[in-house]
């Protein structure tokens, strides 16, 4: 079949629906869809207040035509003698309503009722016309829903009322009062138009979220060619052009620096209030605001590939998306409408056979009665609203969540799986002590900086983390001769005239190096997972500043949290125990992260696995729920149900609750 006869397939069901213009980018699909919402909006809060005004008035014109006596061409249908709630109701307020509105009942009361059948079409055919274009599609295809039960009720109603107002005789001659129902039908239209009215604004404000994200991107880009500056349409950047930023400027496109430093603020991305600094080989994302410095940056991912882009088109996937909730209520209104209409058609009967004389009136008003009251629209409009406005709740708080599914299912999660690199710990290695030699006669910056100097020529993480940790101290650099890697051992030179050598045990080894003044101090370091290096420098793997935090979350909501990591187990039980980590499974590939998984899974365990990496890539997507850290690979987002846009652990416990206090 083709794409065109799907659409007039469920165009014949009574949706709308059109073809997406392959021509549009994520950010014009997402703003003809918030025009959309807004024209949803505005005419369904017109239509439901012009309606409740409609009903007011009904029901004010109604109070004299229900007290009019059953006689000669009245239509009135009075209050019945054994009704006494309708007999005290008209004794409190008629003699008040004709002390302020006298006027009101010295009209006719056919005149009323013409009235009222005048504002009830109106209601009925424009502010109301959707209920019974979709009950009458649905019935043409032998289904049942809210809509049915809302045509069907208001149109008994209405049809009875219409034959009152042209036959009161008709009724009068069988002992029966001439009732006109048009007021109800007007609050029940109203009512309902309301309650769609405050659907459409949910949905208008939750997308409130995607607006903002939208608005993000820069019209206009400030980019090098051929030697000269020139401003352009941000859709003209091509890959690999150089951007300039100015301080204060919003960043056009995706790219990383290639000159200058800054802090960009990316809070609107990620919720991180605070600036990131960046500097030449950094990444910059499109639609982040430039603070202090100006840089010059190449452009990477454009256009759809952008990871604004992304994540406008992620959260318009999750907020179409149905929640496995949503099967169980379509079953139960599958089932509750039908058997609603039943109760009505048995109530009628039972009211007409067994009821006061005259039957008929009270057995209409109790059927037509089941079959409104019954109106299941809480039902029907509380999953897809709930789940818009949860994942544009989560995107505020950088927390993407890829649909209902996932939204669902991070509620019943029992246990946590947390990778340790780069998810509890930084990521990368920094220094953290430099102890000197007992009796030894150089100070500490002396040490670091020869140690520094040295690194500066290796490619190392760890001779990486000590220039870095001597740079932020402010050391200069000093002459090096002779700079050799030896592998798996460390390095050794020349500094400022100084022979070096830097590296493991089995490096000092090599060289005679007597250690053991020194072990008690490298042991106790190795032991609270840091690994010693020369005189002793420690370096380790932080633990992130809110990992902690959100480890005690999880408990608190009674979760088991374990880590699971290809490091060695000794430095691995280091982090659980600084974390607060109930258990770790470490020295594991990324199959046995996955076999891991399963395990927990067979034994009755709901899990959520957090990662970063690529070899968490397949554990997320063995995991009940995959939480992706924004800050890592594009592989492991892709196989998480969510993505924590701020790349800590606060997210992980963020998520759950939300899910939690949305189911």
């Amino acid at each position: 079949t083709s794409p065109e006869q799907r659409v007039e397939a469920m165009r014949e069901t009574g949706y709308g629906a059109e073809l997406a213009s392959p021509d549009q980018t994520a950010f014009e699909e997402q703003e003809a869809q918030d025009r959309a919402q807004e024209e949803e909006f505005r005419e369904l809060r017109l239509k439901a207040l012009l309606s409740l005004v409609f009903a007011a008035v009904g029901m004010l014109i109604s109070m004299p035509v229900m007290s009019a006596p059953f006689a000669g061409e009245h239509a009135g249908h009075g209050a019945p003698a054994g009704d006494p709630f309708m007999n005290w109701v008209h004794g409190v307020i008629d003699p008040w309503l004709m002390g302020v509105l006298p006027w009101l009942y010295r009209i006719d009361v056919r005149l009323l009722s013409y009235t009222l059948l005048a504002m009830t079409l109106v209601a009925m055919a424009w502010a109301g016309r959707h209920f019974y274009t979709r009950a009458w599609a649905a019935f043409r295809h032998h289904a049942a829903d809210m809509n049915t039960l809302v045509a069907t009720g208001t149109g008994a109603a209405f049809l009875f009322s219409v034959a009152a107002t042209f036959f009161p005789g008709f009724f009068l001659s069988r002992g029966v009062a001439p009732a006109v129902y048009y007021e109800a039908v007007l609050f029940i239209v109203a009512l309902i138009l309301l309650g769609n009215m405050f659907e459409a604004r949910a949905k208008r404000q939750t997308s409130t979220a995607l607006r903002k994200l939208v608005d993000l991107q820069p019209k206009t880009a400030r980019v090098l060619r051929g030697g000269t500056e020139v401003e352009v349409p941000v859709e003209e950047v091509v890959h690999d052009d150089l951007v300039l930023v100015r301080p204060g400027e919003r960043i056009p496109v995706d790219g990383e620096i290639v000159s200058g430093a800054s802090a960009v603020d990316e809070s609107m991305l990620t919720g991180e209030s605070l600036p990131v600094e960046k500097a030449a080989g950094d990444p910059v994302i499109g639609g982040t605001i430039n603070r202090t410095g100006a840089f010059r940056y190449r452009a990477t991912n454009l256009g759809a590939d952008s990871l604004l882009a992304q994540i406008v088109r992620l959260m318009r996937d999750a907020q179409g998306s149905r929640a496995p909730i949503q099967k169980l209520v379509d079953r139960v209104t599958g089932v509750f409408v039908p058997v609603s209409i039943s109760i009505a058609i048995a109530t009628f009967a039972v009211w007409f056979v067994a009821g006061p004389e005259p039957a008929l009136i009270p057995a209409f008003a109790a059927a037509v009665a089941v079959l409104i009251i019954a109106c299941p629209c809480a039902m029907g409009l509380a999953v897809p609203t709930a789940v818009m406005v949860a994942t544009g709740k989560g995107a505020e708080a950088g927390i993407l969540i890829k649909g209902g599914e996932a939204l669902q299912r991070a509620r019943d999660v029992t246990t946590v799986v947390l990778d340790k690199t780069g998810t509890v710990t930084e990521g990368r290695p920094a220094v953290t002590d430099v102890l000197r030699a007992p009796g030894a006669e150089l100070p500490e910056e002396r040490v670091l900086a020869l140690v520094a100097s040295l690194e500066a020529a290796s490619e190392h993480p760890l001779a990486e983390a000590i220039v870095r940790y001597a740079e932020g101290r402010g050391l200069a650099r000093l002459e090096v001769e002779g700079f050799e890697a030896v592998t798996g051992r460390g390095a050794v030179g020349v500094v400022d005239g100084s022979a070096l050598a830097i590296g493991n045990e089995r490096l000092m080894a090599d060289y005679a190096v007597e250690i053991e003044p020194l072990r008690g101090a490298a042991d106790e370091r190795a032991g609270r997972g840091r690994t010693p290096l020369a005189g002793v420098i420690a370096v380790a793997d932080p633990i992130k500043q809110t990992s902690r935090a959100a480890i005690r979350r999880l408990h608190r909501m009674g979760l088991e949290v374990v880590m699971l990591t290809g490091d060695n187990r000794r430095t691995a039980e280091a982090v659980a125990r600084e974390a607060g980590i109930d258990r770790v499974v470490a020295e594991v590939l990324p199959e046995g992260k996955v076999e891991e998984v399963r395990r927990l899974q067979a034994a009755g365990e709901v899990v959520a696995m957090v990662g970063d990496g690529i070899n968490d890539a397949p554990a997320l997507a063995q995991a009940d729920v995959g939480i992706a850290l924004g800050t890592g690979t594009d592989i492991a987002a892709e196989a998480g149900d969510v993505v924590l846009m701020r790349g800590d652990l606060q997210g992980v416990p963020s998520a759950i609750q939300l899910s939690r206090r949305t189911l």
